[in-house]
């Protein structure tokens, strides 16, 4: 059986650390594939060969190759006019595959829009995905202009250390799996990574502590509350509830607020349980 530097196999090492490891090398031509895949993003209608090559820093010669097998395989589609690609109706279908194999989006949705309505709040479900957070569902009911302006929706992908929800998950991970994080998120997000790990830590140990932790996006302006979910097939989920408030009034709708999330928590849990 194939063994790391350790002495451990890789996949006895993945089991332990919470993290994907395996020695066999990847395919670095399926990987630059992905990349491509992964330059369409909200608001990205089509990418042109250039386009694509500048969004992932690839040559232009190898994108080209990638791109007419992404065509050939049904990945793309290619716009004749446009002389650009797009997504093809393939993306749609793993969007729906991936929801019947997490229903954990659907039965949470009405729960978190009650809750959202009631309380004037924004209320999301997300998913840990590489160094962001891909939101499964959300519910937008602040008050605030960022939420106006901001439209998160499902499969919205935000920066993992820069959101509560994103921060709960990195609170809840094993301490390998966090360094194997940090040091990416840090040089992503171009911040220093003393101050990431200080922000972890504080959430890490009001995690701990308190079965949430919290942020602040905005000073004075938007604040969120947000803990994890744990699925009865091991899978793991951020739960967030963000709110506006002034500052005097933070410490009172922190708590208030916090109530609710364990409370909307226990019954996403409850209302996906397997029957």
């Amino acid at each position: 059986m194939p063994s790391s530097e350790s002495g451990v196999s890789s996949r006895r090492e993945t089991a332990l650390t919470r993290v994907f490891t395996r020695d066999a090398a990847g395919s670095l031509t399926l990987a630059r594939g992905l990349r491509l895949l992964n330059a369409f993003r909200v608001g990205v209608v089509s990418l042109t060969n250039a386009e694509l090559a500048l969004r992932t820093d690839l040559p232009r010669p190898t994108v080209s190759r990638l791109s007419k097998s992404l065509v050939e395989a049904g990945f793309l589609d290619y716009d004749v006019d446009e002389r650009s690609y797009r997504l093809s109706a393939l993306a749609l279908c793993l969007a729906d595959a991936y929801q019947q194999a997490h229903p954990i989006g659907q039965s949470a949705q009405p729960l978190m829009r009650r809750l959202a309505e009631q309380q004037q709040v924004n209320v999301g479900l997300a998913k840990p995905n590489d160094l962001d957070m891909v939101f499964l569902t959300a519910e937008r009911w602040g008050r605030d202009s960022v939420s106006r302006l901001r439209r998160v929706r499902a499969g919205t992908r935000v920066p993992m250390e820069q959101t509560a929800i994103g921060l709960s998950h990195l609170a809840s991970l094993t301490e390998a799996a966090r360094e194997h994080l940090l040091p990416r998120l840090a040089q992503r997000g171009g911040v220093a990574e003393t101050a990431l790990r200080a922000n972890v830590l504080r959430c890490t140990r009001q995690l701990a502590r308190q079965g949430y932790c919290t942020a602040e996006f905005l000073p004075d302006h938007l604040f969120a509350v947000a803990t994890v979910i744990r699925s009865a097939d091991d899978q793991a989920y951020g739960l967030s509830i963000s709110f506006s408030c002034e500052r005097e009034r933070v410490a009172n709708e922190t708590r208030r607020h916090a109530a609710q999330l364990k409370k909307l928590k226990r019954e996403i849990l409850k209302a996906s349980a397997r029957p």
